[in-house]
């Protein structure tokens, strides 16, 4: 399943409450792609996804969006 969150708009912490909502349903192979401006979630989203043990690809759509590409080849 793929997921899709626009916080582009949303200040943290919200998109990094909301991205933990997410993740938690997420099964295995399962994608989420979030689009975030905020430089407090550009900061802690990476720093979140790497501590749990996510894989994630950043890619910079303008000079105020990131997306990130989540995926989910944990096995829990």
């Amino acid at each position: 399943m793929i997921f899709q969150y626009d916080a582009s708009q949303e200040k943290c912490p919200l998109p990094l409450v909301n991205l933990r909502l997410l993740l938690k349903k997420m099964q295995s192979n399962d994608v989420c792609i979030i689009k975030i401006s905020d430089n407090g979630s550009i900061e802690d989203i990476p720093k979140l996804l790497i501590k749990l043990g996510y894989e994630y690809h950043l890619n910079f759509i303008d000079d105020d969006v990131v997306e990130l590409t989540i995926h989910n080849n944990r096995v829990d």
